[in-house]
């Protein structure tokens, strides 16, 4: 049975809230039954349930309860505790395990007050990447979905792998102070590896995005090894990893990092401000510049990745021309 938390379901929040403001000693189970109005049969039982999640909290008799470490899941609202955004993370779903975070979010989108829902899973067992290609989704990485409901023109669309990338790659610079790449359309690389995926469904109505649907899978905390046996046969790159097994690095805060910075992104659009996000993006590409390969709908192609257009389009100069590319998987030629 998969286990489940909303960031609207606040019995077990309000608990930990509680517990997390009497850091510096003891709070008996009587005064926490008294400030949340619960039984002292509840207040027990939510503090084994946390304890379960991962908590560590001290209990003594005559002194109560002292929470001592909170847990490493990204639970509702240990994401949103200190969250800096208005729109994304306004409701957010956690599971430990769930067949697919994309699709359950695309299950949300039809309700009006979604926009914004995050979806988060410590393990996927059917994890979709682009064209239906599975994605491999062990315990220690940052699954997601972000469901939202931009008023867009259709042509946008493309934007958000784009966009979501460089959200991600500046949450990184700034929390992990690495350097990691961009590689049209949707993957960000370190040491010309994989350490995340985007994935962006659509709904269009009367040439306006309905809804979109951005999923996004981090290798935060994995062993490679997990991931690459499921993906013998690429002839494009290996993965790797954020950080290893022994790194102290809280996925919760590095979620929160690439949240607001995502939603700092989207405000650009919203206000027309592209330019910046296309040269930040440019700065960052391991593809623009460099000789590449392409796999299209309608074939192979080859040319020089010269830029991208303010849509997020793909720019080859190819035979004396300059195609534009929305999809397509790109290799670099030497």
């Amino acid at each position: 049975m998969r286990q489940a938390f909303t960031s609207f379901d606040d019995t077990l929040e309000r608990v930990v809230r509680l517990l997390k403001s009497h850091k510096s000693g003891y709070i008996s189970g009587e005064e926490i039954s008294r400030s949340l109005g619960f039984s002292r049969a509840a207040v027990w039982k939510n503090i084994k349930k946390l304890k379960s999640l991962g908590y560590k909290i001290s209990s003594r008799q005559n002194l109560g309860y002292k929470m001592i470490a909170k847990t490493g899941l990204m639970l509702p609202w240990e994401v949103s505790d200190g969250l800096q955004t208005e729109t994304i993370g306004r409701k957010i779903y956690y599971f430990d395990t769930i067949d697919s975070t994309q699709n359950f979010a695309l299950k949300l989108a039809s309700r009006p007050y979604e926009n914004g829902s995050i979806v988060i899973a410590s393990r996927q067992t059917h994890g979709r990447g682009r064209q239906d290609r599975r994605w491999i989704s062990p315990r220690g990485g940052i699954w997601l979905s972000i469901l939202l409901k931009p008023n867009f023109e259709v042509s946008q669309t493309s934007l958000f792998p784009m966009l979501t990338a460089l959200a991600l790659a500046i949450a990184i610079e700034k929390k992990l102070k690495l350097k990691p790449e961009l590689r049209w359309p949707n993957d960000v690389t370190l040491n010309n590896k994989k350490i995340a995926g985007i994935l962006v469904d659509a709904s269009i109505e009367s040439n306006k995005i309905d809804y979109l649907v951005i999923g996004i899978g981090i290798n935060f905390r994995i062993k490679p090894s997990t991931i690459s046996k499921g993906i013998k046969g690429s002839k494009n790159y290996g993965v790797t990893t954020l950080v290893g097994e022994k790194s102290n690095e809280d996925s919760t805060v590095f979620l929160q990092s690439f949240l607001e910075e995502l939603e700092r992104l989207y405000n650009n659009v919203i206000a027309n401000n592209l330019h910046g996000i296309k040269k930040e993006w440019e700065k960052r590409s391991s593809t623009i510049g460099k000789n590449v390969k392409i796999s299209t709908t309608t074939g192979m192609m080859t040319g020089k990745a010269v830029g991208i257009d303010d849509d997020g389009a793909l720019l080859v100069s190819s035979k004396g021309k300059i195609q534009r590319l929305l999809v397509g998987d790109v290799y670099l030629q030497s």
